[in-house]
């Protein structure tokens, strides 16, 4: 999550969007499924593998994660506009997600790397220091660290729990965007960052113990008169919308777990244009002569700073002549390209599907290929004109163009570890294109290799293992 200072301007522009008030809610005492902790996420997990469509799984998972609230109601009303607080009365609702015995559990069993997996952090007397030594961070170092006031975040949970891991990647296709995650393990009485502001749409689960949180709408360093002052408790939720400012302390008696689940970072419409506008320019220049016209002979000698306060013609004929070139600039606009720029950054993004056994079972993960008595057996993948097939999930795979090849990129062989390998795709030749759109389109059902839109028998054949 990305922490810098507040561009004002940016911000005052924002906050006149934006309503002051704050949502709260005061329900949802239990997880309406008869269990307790960690059994009711676990048996919500095994039943979303039920669901056929793993859109719906999403938006079930994202209805539990704000419950009671409906998300039509959420994203109408608070989604990039307030914050919204969710006070539950039940400790337990989040119980399974993660636990600072799992934070143990982890420091003991895996190459967790200080810097890379995790910051060891302080605030005091207006100061935030990182105290992050070299190497592996191992338990007796890092809970000395704690003891002696630390807070410790653990920067990718996902690479190393299961859970947040799985939950993670089901929720990726409600927003559209990858979904992260960092957990906060805060002693009793202290502090481990600055007031700041996020460039991400933030939902702050509490998971054990409280922490004091003040949200406000100012300067980094000025928080200012906050529009929220409040505890959370085990249970509750605060969502954030980006570039509020806030700061979470421990009270003195008790320490604080929490897990920030975050999303839509680099997600705006200026992010778009940045794609978009560098190639219809390129675009423009190639097509258009009046972009390859030269500038004034003598345009420096009436604009530029130096010359901003000169009362001269020559600055008002100069900029409407820009302001015409940039009217002119949007029938070039490759927009559709554009979003598949975005497209492909947020397929390289994504964590890859934690599949369900169901999933395996029908997919090339779950092929019963093998060696046995020194020969390969059941390689053959066995397809027919009535085999029924369809993408294991609907947000794994998306058809791209660069223009002079179309691509099928994908999500299912990427890492735990954020961008540790390279964007996964493959070329898709012409006559197969219409094919894969039709699976894609298709999604969540299952259609017959006979149906594919292709040429021949063969290639429906080639085309439904390439997909499989």
């Amino acid at each position: 999550m990305k922490k810098g200072p507040v561009d004002k301007k940016m911000m005052e522009q924002e906050n006149q969007e934006r309503s002051s008030d704050v949502s709260v809610c005061n329900s949802c005492p239990s997880n309406g499924t008869g269990g307790v902790g960690a059994e009711v996420l676990h048996a919500l997990l095994t039943d979303l593998t039920k669901v056929n469509n793993s859109r719906e799984r999403a938006s079930r998972l994202f209805q539990w994660l704000i419950c009671p609230n409906q998300d039509k109601t959420f994203f109408r009303d608070c989604w990039e506009k307030k914050p919204l607080l969710i006070r539950r009365q039940n400790p337990d609702y989040y119980q399974g997600l993660f636990s600072t015995a799992e934070f143990d559990r982890i420091l003991r069993t895996d190459d967790v790397q200080y810097g890379v997996n995790l910051d060891v952090t302080s605030y005091t007397n207006g100061k935030r220091e990182t105290h992050n030594p070299p190497g592996r961070a191992l338990p007796y170092t890092v809970w000395d660290f704690y003891e002696s006031g630390c807070s410790l975040r653990m920067l990718n949970p996902q690479a190393f729990s299961s859970t947040v891991w799985n939950v993670l990647s089901i929720l990726q296709e409600k927003f559209g965007s990858m979904a992260g995650a960092n957990v906060y393990l805060t002693p009793a009485g202290t502090q481990g960052f600055a007031p700041h502001y996020d460039d991400i749409e933030a939902f702050i689960v509490q998971l054990e113990g409280k922490k004091h949180w003040r949200v406000g709408m100012g300067h980094q360093a000025e928080i200012g008169k906050p529009i929220l002052d409040v505890v959370l408790e085990a249970g509750d939720l605060l969502y954030l919308p980006r570039g509020f400012i806030h700061q979470g302390d421990c009270l003195p008696d008790a320490h604080s777990l929490h897990i920030t689940i975050s999303s839509f970072q680099r997600n705006s419409w200026g992010d778009l244009l940045l794609k978009v506008m560098p190639a219809a320019l390129e675009m423009a220049m190639e097509e258009d002569v009046e972009f390859r016209k030269g500038l004034p002979i003598d345009y420096l000698t009436f604009m530029g700073v130096q010359n901003s306060d000169k009362e001269d013609p020559r600055r008002d004929t100069f900029v409407s002549h820009v302001e015409g070139l940039i009217k002119k600039l949007m029938s070039y606009a490759p927009v559709d390209a554009a979003v598949d720029q975005k497209a492909r950054e947020f397929l390289h993004d994504c964590l890859p599907p934690a599949l369900s056994e169901e999933e395996k079972s029908s997919s090339v993960y779950g092929a019963s290929a093998r060696w046995e008595d020194g020969e390969a057996v059941d390689v053959a993948v066995r397809m027919k004109g009535q085999t029924k097939i369809r993408l294991i999930r609907a947000g794994v795979a998306r058809l791209c163009s660069d223009g002079e090849a179309v691509h099928l990129y994908y999500t299912t062989e990427n890492s735990r570890v954020y961008h540790k390998e390279e964007p996964k795709s493959i070329e898709i030749k012409a006559e197969h294109t219409d094919a894969v759109e039709f699976l894609i389109h298709n999604y969540p059902k299952f259609v017959a290799v006979a149906s594919l839109p292709c040429d021949s028998a063969e290639d429906k054949v080639s085309h439904s293992i390439i997909t499989n």
